[in-house]
């Protein structure tokens, strides 16, 4: 395996730009696909970008979306995705159009970018010789729950301080929202492990930090997410989350930071708190969570003069329920995989 100098050593060229090309992972986005290539328009011509969508089989227009545009524009292409994953969509562009750049962008079908983007990252990227440069990831919400959603997020509560949630000054990181990579530390480290359906961005960060890259968080440019908008669909996502973190830690030996093993309690404290009928004070810690996110979304909602923060505080419960619980269904996953292979 090639090992590319890592960026302390890096240098590039001082008049030369970094070519890149964007990469879309998509599934059913008929409702955001087309408004979101017309927004990257503009610096595909600026920075002579091919833009690479990778769709998983949609079903509900956005193919036919894709073709028509496609045909009327040549630096769309529009790539099959039988995998789905996001990780494989990434995957897949680097091994069609990797040769004839250095560097990719990875956007999200499901989010808003400033018209800038591509250009700040690029600048990023080239002062500062980073192998990887993360945003910031702000969310909102249009609907009343998907507000609430955002507001829990953005705050402590849901993030648990996470730099690239919670915004800082640009710095040297271990992990932040994935947007612009080099592509020979991206093939070197072998990409996107497919075997993750979430959490393939950290896991992908871990092994870029052991084979010595760096990755920068810049504070120049950011994106904008919309969360899921009904209670149900933000519990199945961070079931997933959860699961993709424990994946990580398992693949990895690496043990959870505090703001990971906190909401990880939550199902212990839960499923304690069933034994109250026994032993009252085992329901203690549950009620205590569940007081401290009330209490959390009460104070924030002074703080800002919003009453929608309480239920924010509704919307972190759901998410801490949510990744606590497919947390611990891919460790018991885990553990009996490995009872039966022993």
């Amino acid at each position: 395996m090639n090992c590319e100098a890592p960026a302390t050593m890096r240098k590039d060229a001082p008049h030369t730009r970094l070519s890149a090309m964007v990469v879309i992972p998509c599934l059913n986005e008929a409702a955001h696909i087309e408004r979101l290539l017309q927004d990257l328009d503009g610096a595909a011509d600026r920075l002579d970008m091919r833009i690479v969508v990778a769709d998983g089989g949609s079903t509900d227009g956005t193919r036919e979306i894709l073709g028509r545009i496609a045909a009327a524009n040549p630096r769309v292409v529009v790539l099959d995705n039988p995998r789905k994953l996001q990780g494989a969509a990434v995957n897949l562009a680097v091994r069609e159009f990797g040769d004839t750049v250095d560097c990719l962008i990875r956007i999200d079908a499901h989010a808003d970018y400033p018209d800038d983007f591509c250009d700040r990252l690029i600048e990023e990227a080239q002062s500062t010789g980073a192998d990887s440069v993360v945003v910031v990831m702000t969310t909102k919400g249009r609907s009343l729950f998907q507000q609430a959603a955002a507001m829990a997020q953005n705050s402590k509560l849901g993030n648990g301080g996470s730099k690239h949630r919670a915004g800082a000054k640009g710095h040297w990181t271990d992990h932040g929202h994935h947007a612009l990579m080099r592509i020979a530390p991206f093939r070197t480290v072998g990409g996107y492990d497919e075997s993750f359906g979430h959490n393939e961005d950290a896991e992908l960060d871990h092994r870029l930090g052991a084979a010595g890259y760096r990755i920068w968080l810049t504070d120049r440019t950011g994106m904008t997410y919309y969360p899921r908008d009904t209670v149900y669909g933000l519990f199945r996502q961070y079931v997933n989350y959860g699961k993709g973190r424990a994946s990580n830690f398992l693949k990895h030996r690496t043990l959870p930071k505090l703001r990971q093993m906190l909401p990880a309690m939550v199902l212990p404290c839960a499923a304690g708190a069933l034994l109250a009928l026994f032993h009252w004070w085992t329901a203690v810690p549950f009620f205590l969570w569940v007081l401290i996110c009330l209490g959390y979304g009460v104070v924030l909602g002074v703080g800002q003069r919003d009453p929608r923060a309480v239920l924010a505080s509704v919307a972190a419960m759901v998410m801490h329920f949510g990744w606590s619980a497919g947390f611990w269904l891919q460790m018991l996953r885990s553990r009996r995989r490995g009872k039966g292979t022993s």
